[in-house]
């Protein structure tokens, strides 16, 4: 599993607020095609996470992006 690839923060977020598996998340993360595909849409496309857990990741990620440049 490369988690090392993602913050730590975004992984503990998917675990804990979104309820992904460790298992599900390497999923994703091993089979993206290049390093810049975007990890949620892999979650999405697989299966593992529905619409509104799709919005409430993008919404995550919004607020880190928004909190580290004001």
């Amino acid at each position: 599993m490369e988690f090392n690839s993602i913050s730590t923060e975004f992984s503990q977020f998917l675990q804990q607020e979104i309820a992904l598996s460790r298992d599900d998340l390497a999923v994703a993360l091993n089979n993206r095609q290049s390093p810049g595909d975007p990890i949620p849409m892999l979650l999405w496309q697989y299966g593992l996470i529905s619409r509104s857990q799709l919005q409430r990741i993008w919404d995550w990620l919004d607020a880190q992006i928004q909190f580290q440049f004001p």
